[in-house]
């Protein structure tokens, strides 16, 4: 799969811009399908991401925080399911900033055997495996819910 470099968002000077990619991971059992979902460092039920890094396409940053963050060993790029286009004052790293972030969110796939192991270094309080028809009322974020209803058709094909 040929990965191609993103481009920041528009600039607006009184804001920092940010580019962040995550993914939706499912596996397919014999009790059916099962997506990983992690409780966030402000104790939100969600799904990986996390900064793209300098020169690395954003499907590489969303596997790459699913490796880091999920502990999964294999997973398989399947897809993209859109952006997120967000924009918040920074509470943390640059205090009192505005933030214009983008999000991209890719789908992929695990075997059927794979286990979570979250990581507390990584910021992930918890992390579980949910039944496919429970993503929606799970998912903290409004924001996410168009994403979470592309991966839930996906999965059907």
């Amino acid at each position: 799969m040929k990965f191609k470099k993103t481009k920041l968002p528009i600039k607006n000077k009184n804001a920092r811009c940010e580019i962040s990619a995550g993914g939706l991971v499912f596996k397919r059992t014999s009790k059916g399908i099962y997506f990983a979902m992690m409780k966030d460092s402000y104790g939100k039920w969600t799904f990986p991401k996390g900064h793209v890094e300098s020169g690395e396409a954003t499907e590489e940053a969303a596997a790459r925080e699913i490796i880091e963050e999920l502990g999964l060993e294999e997973i398989k790029l399947l897809e993209p399911l859109g952006k997120i286009d967000i924009w918040f004052r920074d509470q943390h790293v640059h205090k009192g900033t505005i933030i214009h972030k983008d999000i991209f969110y890719f789908l992929f796939s695990t075997p059927a055997k794979a286990e979570l192991n979250p990581q507390i270094a990584e910021h992930v309080l918890e992390a579980k495996w949910l039944p496919a028809n429970q993503l929606l009322k799970n998912s903290y974020y409004e924001d996410l819910i168009p994403v979470i209803k592309k991966a839930l058709v996906a999965v059907q094909k």
